[in-house]
């Protein structure tokens, strides 16, 4: 069971208007283990509704705008840097290394724990590619997934980009050899071309900090394509999700990697967008799909008219979805 916040908030790297917390959890495999909140200040601390943000792989939590959405939008904004991943990241940790995905839920645990015991009534998680994958088998299990209202997930990921041989014959290889061996290398599968996309020092407009999100994603393993596999057909044989799901991606995928395109900053350059929209209705009886044209693969970094538009399909569909007593 996770520990308390070790601490009152400090001040968050993101400015004065964000503080965080570590919470320390049980160690694993690797030694000891920490997880943080991050919590925009809010001047309304009666509002009783919440929304907890979940980042996705080589990522964590930056997007000050995002946060000033669902704040003008009358909620309260948490992020969670899981295990392993940017504020969370200790020095003798592997950054993303896990062997189960349910490594995970101890940190939604705690961070659920935390929005209760400060009034959220209400909490809606908002989860991005592997957070969305994770935060949907969360939703499914775990412990506290009754303490959610509602899911937005944007762009999850349901299914690797890859080949359908490597999908059907190497993948599954590689994932058995995990159980074996987890810590064995895998090559990097993934171009540089979106994270230049994205940082200003490249060819994006946002600013963040390079060791916890570098333009390359962190090497992999064995064991963490093991766990990875293991969700996706978790999901894949379906799921029993009781609460609403709202499900963003692009309209398009990326068609080429190399060398680096405009397209990037229109279309989704990480996952498959065909496999989203195949699997989405497997994660319970109330998902709405909805595609944006122009989205990039993290829809809330496209450019400004393309992540309005994004904002104003989400709090339109929370609108509709949450009954007025329980918003």
């Amino acid at each position: 069971m996770a520990t308390a916040l070790n601490s009152a908030y400090v001040p968050d790297v993101l400015g004065p208007d964000f503080e965080q917390c570590n919470i320390t959890q049980p160690d694993d495999y690797e030694g000891g283990v920490r997880c943080t909140i991050v919590r925009r200040r809010h001047p309304q601390a009666a509002i009783s509704r919440a929304v907890l943000y979940l980042h996705g792989f080589t990522d964590y939590f930056f997007q000050r705008e995002l946060a000033e959405q669902w704040l003008q939008h009358g909620y309260h904004f948490y992020a969670l840097d899981l295990r392993k991943y940017g504020r969370s990241l200790l020095p003798h940790q592997r950054p993303n290394n896990v062997r189960d995905l349910r490594e995970y839920f101890p940190d939604l645990d705690a961070a659920l724990d935390v929005l209760q015991a400060e009034g959220c009534k209400t909490v809606v998680l908002n989860a991005h590619s592997t957070g969305g994958l994770i935060g949907a088998l969360y939703a499914h299990t775990g412990a506290r997934r009754t303490a959610l209202a509602a899911l937005v997930l944007n762009s999850p990921f349901f299914e690797m980009n890859q080949p359908w041989l490597l999908r059907r014959v190497g993948i599954p290889l590689v994932a058995r050899v995990g159980a074996v061996l987890p810590n064995l290398p895998l090559p990097a599968n993934l171009p540089r071309s979106y994270g230049q996309s994205l940082h200003n020092s490249q060819r994006g407009e946002w600013d963040y900090h390079l060791p916890w999100k570098p333009l390359e994603v962190f090497p992999v393993n064995a064991g963490w394509l093991r766990a990875i596999r293991a969700g996706h057909r978790q999901l894949a044989a379906g799921l029993r999700i009781a609460q609403p799901v709202l499900v963003l991606h692009s309209a398009r995928t990326v068609r080429r990697y190399h060398p680096f395109s405009d397209e990037y900053f229109e279309a989704d350059g990480v996952l498959n967008v065909k496999h989203i929209q195949q699997l989405a209705p497997r994660l319970g009886p109330h998902v709405t799909l909805c595609a944006i044209e122009g989205g990039m693969h993290d829809l809330v970094l496209s450019r400004p008219a393309v992540r309005a538009e994004v904002y104003r399909q989400l709090f339109a569909w929370l609108a509709e979805m949450l009954p007025v007593e329980e918003r």
